[in-house]
């Protein structure tokens, strides 16, 4: 009996983590203890913690005095929908959530269990770094997760989600999930802190300003998502698991939906503009051409001039990618390309059809874009398309220009269906452009140079420009009225539902890093 109460009493220990002072601090500062994230995440009873009663083994620095069970880590299994995930989360309340050679050796454990029963590894951090007092031990431990990280990638989802501090080595295993959540106000990560930045290299800098939400949503790329407290961010966790499968030899579950596969929405007709120049928001036609109009936006704040995200089309997952004539005119440029490219990679890994909206006018020109390296990162996105081998659908909305058409899941990617809507305009580059090159002399000599040109580039336009040109040459299958849309992609994806595509046989590509 004696010994029942001991373990009675260390499982008691361990569920208070630092104890209720601690836990107060953390409401405080506007965050839930590691046990009441991972309840707000699971289905309600259904979590199973393992290694609670793991403890430290440092003895130096007077660590011998500081035992506590689980030693900062919550580690072990539940269900979201009553589908398996795997679930590590720091407890801030003890020695600060740091990083040592006992509780990483927890992560280690329940990454491996998710790999060999292949379901979802989801992280929530909250931790000040690696412990010092257990010196290389706490960096090894960091590239033992670093380790398994990479090994599942590709294989299970990995989703991070940053819920207080994550500085230095440890950021860079949630750079190699799949999606990172980030909490507004009470979440930053960065490499090196601001202390050491204004030491070194004598800029003044916050931590938001440095490693927080707004900015890794907006200009780093490093956060998918943003969420304005604990609650949301979980909430958002259990909304995109609902798209994704268990694995990578699964499928991601079927959702019930009222929305008719015939549909069709006379509203598309007119959503784009009769002048070529004139913007509209691309996620207007996404919205009517899926399910409910239900779509999850991915990297919303970043890259605004592509958009990805999920949606569902008779109830069943696709990766969308568009472009967005509402920003930038819809150019690719650095950043939009490797957010496109890294979509289309996790889409890929995952069996995830991947429907591509395309109206773009080109590249992002300028010195900037150049010497940023624009050609070796929009490479990325034309070799993700073009390794892809799940279904690959693309709709044709208006501009088709350049090498852009080609990266945009052209027909010469081996994209299995390509339609067009007879807005669409497919050529080397713009009438505009192309008439001041191919009638240079002509328009020197008019009288009325500007009537000339309108003349020649209405010519341009119907002559070279129509989509009509690519349909005879079968690089558009067919073209078809906007309002068709929905009930023609969901005839393909049924179509292509059992579709196997092969790469040539070697260890992997070099995909331009």
């Amino acid at each position: 009996m004696d010994r029942l109460e001991e373990v009675r009493r260390r499982h008691g220990a361990a569920e208070a983590g630092g104890g209720e002072e601690r836990r107060e601090r953390q409401h405080q500062a506007g965050k839930l203890s590691a046990r009441e994230r991972i309840d707000l995440l699971v289905d309600e009873g259904t979590f199973e913690e393992l290694d609670k009663l793991v403890r430290h083994r440092s003895r130096d620095f007077g660590m011998d005095e500081q035992v506590i069970d689980g030693d900062g880590f919550v580690t072990g299994y539940g269900r979201i929908d009553g589908r398996l995930v795997y679930v590590f989360a720091q407890d801030f309340t003890v020695f600060g959530g740091s990083l040592s050679e006992a509780n990483a050796q927890k992560i280690c454990k329940v990454m491996d269990l998710a790999l060999k029963n292949g379901a979802p590894i989801i992280g929530l951090n909250d931790s000040g770094g690696a412990r010092i007092q257990e010196g290389v031990l706490s960096l090894g431990g960091y590239a033992d997760i670093f380790l398994r990280n990479t090994l599942a990638s590709g294989v299970v989802p990995q989703i991070s989600a940053i819920m207080g501090p994550c500085a230095g080595g440890a950021v860079y295993s949630p750079a190699i999930t799949d999606f990172v959540f980030m909490v507004d106000q009470t979440s930053y990560m960065f490499v090196t802190g601001p202390d050491v930045i204004k030491t070194v290299t004598h800029e003044d800098v916050t931590k938001e300003k440095l490693g927080g939400p707004v900015t890794h949503n907006t200009i780093s790329g490093v956060g998918h998502f943003i969420a304005a407290d604990d609650a949301e961010c979980l909430r958002m966790i259990r909304e995109l698991l609902a798209y994704l499968p268990q694995n990578n030899h699964d499928d991601p579950p079927p959702f019930p939906t009222q929305d008719p596969p015939e549909r069709e929405d006379p509203a598309l007709d007119g959503i784009v503009p009769a002048e070529s120049n004139v913007p509209y928001d691309i996620k207007g036609v996404i919205h009517r051409v899926v399910d409910d109009g239900a779509f999850l936006e991915v990297h919303e704040h970043f890259a605004k001039n592509i958009v990805v995200g999920f949606a569902r089309m008779e109830g069943r997952t696709v990766g969308i990618v568009a472009n967005q004539p509402a920003f930038l005119a819809g150019c690719l440029d650095i950043n939009s390309s490797v957010k496109g490219a890294r979509f289309v990679r996790f889409c890929d890994a995952f069996h995830i059809p991947i429907l591509t909206f395309e109206d773009v006018p080109g590249f992002l020109p300028g010195t900037d874009q150049e010497f940023g390296g624009i050609i070796r990162h929009g490479a990325k996105l034309l070799y993700a398309y073009a390794e892809a081998t799940v279904p690959k659908i693309t709709v044709i909305t208006r501009k088709a220009y350049g090498g852009a058409y080609c990266v945009m899941g052209s027909k010469h990617l081996r994209t299995d269906i390509n339609f067009a809507w007879p807005s669409a305009e497919i050529a080397v580059m713009g009438p505009e452009g192309a008439v001041n090159i191919v009638y240079r002399r002509e328009l020197a000599a008019a009288e009325d140079e500007e009537a000339v040109r309108r003349e020649k580039v209405a010519e341009f336009r119907e002559r070279f420009a129509n989509p009509f040109i690519a349909a005879e040459r079968g690089f558009v299958d067919d073209i078809i009225e906007p309002r068709q849309t929905r009930p023609k992609v969901i005839r393909a994806l049924r179509m292509l539902e059992n579709k196997v595509d092969t790469m040539p046989r070697k260890k992997h590509g070099n995909i331009p890093l």
